[in-house]
Formats: structure tokens, C-alpha cells, sequence
């Protein structure tokens, strides 16, 4: 499959994962949780979704039933995007905001050690 449609099925698992978060998931924790990117195989079998948290002190127990949800946001998504097979779904926490947090606070740190 070539990566202009790979590309594509990216950005529509981000849309739809969103979707079925927000207004499809019953489990609480689950609502505050932003997809930032997902990462599609080239053979379809499997996706990496990475998520932010918002509430950093529930990040594991909110990963945790995310994974335990995947089977349930797989079948919605089997629905709502027209592929053959729908990929098996594993959520990953997004490092890099953090990360980037991290070094703009460093930035600001060193502009006020020179001031």
C-alpha cells in the first residue's frame, strides 16, 4: 500500500478515534484524552495510537483502560472507515509534548539567567 494512502488512513484513525472517545466511550478517565498522531503499518495489521493525557496523575490507570477499550474502538472503527482489515489498535503515551515542555522551559530558564 503506498504512503500517500497510508498518510490518509492516519489522519482518519486520529478523526475517528477522537470521535468515538468523546462521544462513544461510557468510561470516564477516558474523555480527557487528546490523539495526537497514530502510525499505521504498511500491511494494515497494526497502529500505533498516541494519546496526551490531561490529568498527568491518571495517566497510567487512564492508558491502562484505553488498551482495554482498543477491542471495542477497533469494532467502531471497523464502521466507520472502509477498509478490508482494521488493524489492531495498541495506545501509546505522546512523549513528545512533554519533550517539548521540557525544552521551552529551558529556553525561558536560560533567557532569565542571562537578564
Amino acid at each position: 500500500m503506498n504512503s500517500i494512502k497510508i498518510e490518509r488512513l492516519n489522519s482518519t484513525f486520529v478523526k475517528e478515534i477522537s470521535y468515538i472517545l468523546q462521544n462513544e466511550i461510557k468510561d470516564e478517565e477516558i474523555h480527557f484524552v487528546t490523539v495526537t498522531d497514530c502510525d499505521i503499518t504498511s500491511d494494515l495489521s497494526f497502529a500505533k495510537v498516541y494519546v496526551t493525557v490531561l490529568d498527568q496523575e491518571k495517566k497510567e490507570s487512564t492508558m491502562e483502560a484505553l488498551n482495554k477499550a482498543a477491542s471495542f474502538i477497533r469494532g467502531e472503527l471497523s464502521q466507520r472507515v472502509e477498509i478490508r482489515h482494521t488493524p489492531e489498535l495498541k495506545f501509546l503515551y505522546d512523549e513528545s509534548i512533554e519533550y517539548g515542555n521540557r525544552i521551552e522551559n529551558k529556553i525561558k530558564e536560560l533567557k532569565e539567567q542571562e537578564k
